[in-house]
């Protein structure tokens, strides 16, 4: 009988990967194993089943699973453009779920922000799997803790800097909050792929949809990089930040966005950046289709994490024209 199949449960080794059939075992993200030690473990994938905060459609607290579900064929073959198994060289374990009490909403975003702060504290980098764009919040709270005011590169239709009074559960507020409270450092931020209208730009660079489309990806990848410096960055990636034509399964979704080839490579050209944290969220499964939503934001993290084994010293194999 084989020894393979289900490391999701069964693997206790954070690095390399088994065999095992895309289509069965134990679901986990990247069957990367189940694991609350983190001594000596890079990175940590935490998922944040969490959607009070949306303002139209809801279903993203389901987002976790199926990102974790859409994984699969990605565990099987070398990455993609690089060439390397970044888990040959990247210790990265599911952290699970972080366990919230929705019924106590005021509970939510003290227990992510005291799970994460606990997990960055062992010197793990987070990756963090929504939910709705409120947890970014609480995530950032706890980076800056650890790091000092952020720079922040957000993926998004929206920019998420409306105001409120304060106290309010709102997925389109938080950024504003996190300006003002010095959480984020909006002279190094850039916001990416913003297509609805807000009377001020919070301090922000903002790289419009119709503005990426006009002058390239590779114009938005070099502001932002720009800008950012040597600043630590961490990476908010709503997938509303795709037209819907690429990422249907999401709450707020609005046309004339970004396809989901032009979402990945501007994520592998952030390679150069001080990279401390990731969230991808609002895919929401009720509205998707064939799983492409899914799928999208799971190469979006997928990717995140081949920049940092290329940066740990993950060497690149080139086949072809790239």
């Amino acid at each position: 009988m084989s020894g393979y199949g289900d490391q999701a449960f069964r693997k206790t080794e954070a690095k390399g990967r088994w065999p095992e059939m895309t289509y069965g075992g134990a679901l986990s993200f990247l069957r990367r194993p189940y694991c609350r030690d983190l001594d000596g473990i890079d990175v940590a994938v935490m998922g944040i089943p969490f959607d009070n905060a949306v303002t139209f459609r809801p279903g993203c607290r389901l987002g976790p699973q199926a990102i974790r579900a859409a994984s699969v064929q990605l565990a099987e073959l070398n990455a993609f453009p690089w060439g390397f198994d970044p888990f040959a060289t990247l210790s990265v374990v599911d952290f699970g779920d972080v366990y919230l009490d929705p019924h106590h909403p005021e509970s939510v975003g003290p227990a992510i922000e005291a799970q994460a702060a606990d997990i960055i504290a062992c010197g793990t980098k987070l990756l963090s799997l929504g939910g709705d764009h409120s947890v970014a919040y609480p995530l950032l709270k706890a980076h800056a803790e650890r790091h000092g005011p952020v720079a922040l590169i957000q993926f998004d239709a929206h920019c998420d800097t409306w105001e409120d009074d304060g106290t309010c559960t709102n997925h389109g507020t938080m950024f504003a909050r996190a300006v003002a409270e010095g959480i984020v450092d909006v002279k190094r931020s850039t916001q990416v792929g913003l297509r609805t209208f807000n009377a001020t730009d919070a301090g922000f660079e903002i790289l419009s949809s119709p503005w990426i489309h006009r002058n390239g990806i590779d114009a938005a990848i070099d502001v932002a990089r720009v800008r950012a410096g040597d600043a630590p960055v961490y990476l908010s990636l709503d997938v509303d930040g795709m037209d819907p034509a690429f990422a249907p399964g999401t709450g707020t979704p609005v046309p004339g966005g970004l396809a989901s080839w032009q979402a990945l490579e501007f994520v592998r050209g952030l390679t150069p950046l001080n990279l401390i944290g990731l969230d991808v969220v609002e895919v929401s499964p009720p509205f998707d289709h064939a799983e492409i939503t899914a799928l999208a934001a799971a190469h979006l993290a997928h990717d995140w994490l081949c920049l940092l084994a290329e940066k740990a010293g993950a060497e690149r194999v080139s086949v072809g024209r790239l």
